[in-house]
């Protein structure tokens, strides 16, 4: 595979708060996001995406895509995929770091035969999720299959 670089540049506007932006995601369009300290740090703002939640929501994301990958390639009908994630960020060894994120995804199909299989599509995105292969923290994986029947309606 080839090696890829993902750019984004961040400018400070005032207190704790900046802009982030990528060049790829065409920054001049305004495809940017504020980022800030979160209110949990002095002089923290509540309200706006921290660097905690981004890290969050990479993982988060990246499981998202991966699934979405495999299940395709894998012909799973799905209705619809969700996730919820929650990272613990504490101190660790004298460092604040997220020692673990918990990802609840819930996937809705139509047919209970397809359980079995949307749970191991669901596990190899895990297992092949990049960006959880490049971090420290600890991932927990809370898998949920809802089904929800098809309803046909008579004519």
């Amino acid at each position: 595979m080839e090696t890829y670089f993902y750019n984004v540049n961040i400018k400070w506007e005032n207190s704790r708060k900046g802009v982030l932006c990528s060049p790829e995601l065409n920054e001049k369009n305004g495809i940017c996001i504020e980022v800030a300290t979160p209110p949990e740090f002095s002089k923290g703002i509540a309200g706006i995406w921290s660097p905690e939640h981004l890290f969050v929501a990479a993982i988060s994301g990246c499981l998202m895509t991966t699934f979405l990958a495999i299940a395709e390639n894998s012909t799973l009908e799905f209705a619809s995929f969700s996730c919820s994630a929650k990272g613990k960020l504490e101190m660790v060894e004298g460092k604040l770091m997220m020692s673990e994120i918990l990802l609840k995804p819930k996937v809705v199909i139509h047919d209970e035969l397809l359980r079995d299989k949307a749970i191991r599509i669901v596990k190899k995105a895990e297992d092949a999720c990049l960006i959880a292969h490049s971090v420290k923290s600890k991932i927990i994986l809370e898998t949920m299959i809802e089904i929800e029947p098809i309803l046909i309606e008579n004519q």
